[in-house]
């Protein structure tokens, strides 16, 4: 799979999550300050990675800022994106199955490079079309 991978300012813990992919056999997509190398408005860096998901050029997303609150509200305002912010891994296992996220949010300040590994690695052994979360997303669609 291909993920977009953003952040307003970079992070250890943001190449952290990108070796974790690539190790994993993904290819990632790097936007704002990911790519740039400078920092960049979060709403901007957001935007286009959401947009590169919904678009169809990448499959998935992981975007970061400081708390994960403004890349979570921004890539909600693209339609087909499910973003999610997740402290924890049951939290990033609850999206996946109930709400059928495709973009993991993460806290730049929070999340500890272990603390990525482990929400990460459930992130990704999660199927995101769950049957057990289809009525409440089907839901969503009708309103």
């Amino acid at each position: 799979m291909r993920f977009a991978i953003c952040s307003d300012e970079p992070y250890p813990v943001n190449e952290t999550v990108a070796r974790e992919l690539e190790r994993s056999g993904h290819s990632v997509v790097r936007f704002g300050s990911l790519q740039s190398g400078t920092e960049t408005p979060w709403a901007e860096a957001t935007q286009k990675a959401a947009e590169a998901v919904a678009n169809g050029a990448c499959d998935e997303g992981v975007f970061f800022c400081w708390t994960g609150t403004g890349a979570s509200i921004a890539a909600n305002k693209v339609r087909g994106i499910r973003a999610a912010l997740c402290t924890d891994a049951q939290t990033a296992q609850g999206a996946r199955i109930w709400n059928h996220a495709n973009v993991l949010v993460l806290s730049n300040r929070l999340t500890s490079d272990d603390h990525a590994k482990e929400i990460l690695a459930v992130w990704l052994e999660t199927p995101r079309d769950d049957p057990r979360g289809q009525a409440g997303v089907a839901a969503l669609r009708d309103r």
